[in-house]
């Protein structure tokens, strides 16, 4: 198999743990980095090249970077168009991307989610802060990641500071309820195709709420119940997605969604689980070209 992985960062323990995966298993990888691959948008041929070539893929992994998500996917559909299976596809990344919109997906399955509000004008705020719950509450950017633009208020006049504040800059930002019972933690799960082939709990470092290991959380395995299990199996397949991190907190009203990550890092659940995470999504992309499944693939 003829592997391309597209990555910014050849270096990255993810990139480097697939290319190591895939070369094991006796196939050809190559890390590209999407940015500097352009397209070729013809009638029956359209190709992607890289400085000068034109790229040549059995399958293709993406590692689209959040802030490169509309560039990135564009590369990813324009593999899709060339008749590549790709281990993630170009619309199932960009719903993940959009917090909003995946909330709103997983609004139509079974799964559980913390309470969100959403809101364009400042005269509006009282109501969704209201129908949320708070406060205290969380105030998230669409666009965050990591823990990256997620910030905690606990009054009222705090949470209309912090907004108005997130409005100058002209951002879009969710209103959701405190989880307090999760007290600085939360589960990450790895899903591979149809199974969650790892899970860990994130534990903050007590100086905030956010349990990232991004922020100095610590990490160690955990156990999920079949709840969390299904749920995360759901949030997945509800987005289009092969592979995903599903981002779980446990409350008094049992286990509720938080995010679905399109490229989930694995250096954190590996080290913590001792699962080959890299190995088996190679494993699943092999199968998949097996089965014949990437034809039906192709989507716009």
């Amino acid at each position: 198999m003829k592997l391309g992985i597209l990555s910014r960062g050849p270096g990255l323990y993810s990139t480097r743990r697939l290319v190591e995966a895939a070369q094991q298993r006796g196939h050809d990888a190559r890390v590209v980095d999407y940015l500097r691959c352009y397209m070729n948008i013809t009638s029956r041929h359209p190709e992607v090249l890289f400085r000068g070539e034109a790229l040549d893929f059995d399958a293709v992994i993406p590692r689209i970077a959040s802030k490169r998500t509309f560039y990135g996917t564009s590369v990813v559909r324009q593999f899709e168009m060339m008749g590549v299976y790709t281990a993630n596809e170009s619309q199932a990344i960009s719903r993940s991307r959009d917090k909003l919109r995946s909330l709103q997906i997983l609004s139509r399955t079974d799964v559980q989610m913390p309470h969100t509000g959403f809101a364009e004008e400042t005269q509006d705020i009282d109501g969704v802060i209201k129908a949320v719950g708070g406060p205290p509450l969380v105030v998230k950017l669409l666009q965050g990641t990591q823990g990256v633009g997620v910030v905690l208020v606990e009054s009222l006049s705090a949470a209309r500071s912090v907004i108005d504040a997130f409005r100058q800059v002209e951002t879009n930002i969710l209103i959701q309820e405190y989880i307090k019972e999760a007290n600085g933690r939360d589960i990450r799960c790895l899903v591979v195709g149809d199974r969650v082939v790892a899970a860990m709990e994130r534990v903050s470092d007590g100086t905030e709420f956010r349990a990232n290991l991004h922020q100095g959380g610590t990490v160690h395995e955990v156990e999920l119940t079949p709840t969390e299990v299904e749920y995360a199996r759901i949030a997945t397949k509800s987005h289009g997605l092969e592979s995903a991190g599903v981002d779980i907190l446990r409350s008094n009203r049992g286990p509720l969604i938080l995010e679905v990550n399109s490229s989930p890092g694995f250096e954190g659940i590996e080290t913590a689980t001792g699962v080959d995470v890299a190995g088996l999504m190679i494993d699943h992309i092999e199968r998949q070209l097996a089965s014949g499944s990437p034809d039906d693939q192709i989507s716009v």
